[in-house]
């Protein structure tokens, strides 16, 4: 490998690190500030946590982090699907890196994670990682929940 070559990968290696550092740094400060997290008209604040409840609906609960690239890629997404499903699921967003709760709670060790919930607070089904809007809808059609999407018109829909 000539001499370029290996400053290159010297230089790849110090932004890395610097990277890191930085990150970590940020983790610090943000827990320094302990501000709460929104999620759903919720304030959730590191001492509270969703609880798997029976509830009325499933739901599908992604935990990432509004500084993770992949996890704001599929925010306009899971935003999408809280409005269009909104009596059908319940879709919640947490922030791990603001709440080391969840992370811990829900043992997540990669963002973003998604998991589905059915009415009872079972867990169905885990993905880590992007998931689309068909990903996502076709998860919930293999545990057998027809979700259906009102139409322009207001009458619902297949989706």
């Amino acid at each position: 490998m000539n001499s370029q070559g290996k400053y290159a990968i010297v230089i790849i290696l110090i932004a890395a690190v610097i990277g890191v550092v930085m990150l970590k740094s940020n983790d610090k400060a943000e827990e320094a500030r302990a501000e709460p997290v929104a999620v759903e008209s919720q304030v959730i604040d590191e001492t509270e946590v969703i609880e798997e409840e029976p509830a009325d609906l499933p739901l599908l609960l992604d935990l990432g982090s509004v500084n993770c690239i992949p996890c704001t890629a599929m925010a306009p997404i899971l935003e999408q699907l809280e409005v269009d499903f909104a009596d059908q699921f319940e879709v919640v967003f947490i922030d791990v890196w603001k709440d080391k709760t969840a992370k811990e709670l829900y043992g997540i060790k990669l963002i973003p994670t998604q998991i589905f919930f059915d009415e009872q607070g079972n867990e169905l089904f885990r993905h880590v990682g992007f998931f689309s809007r068909q990903d996502i809808l076709s998860t919930w059609w293999k545990f057998d929940y027809n979700f259906t999407m009102p139409a322009p018109g207001g009458e619902p829909k297949e989706s």
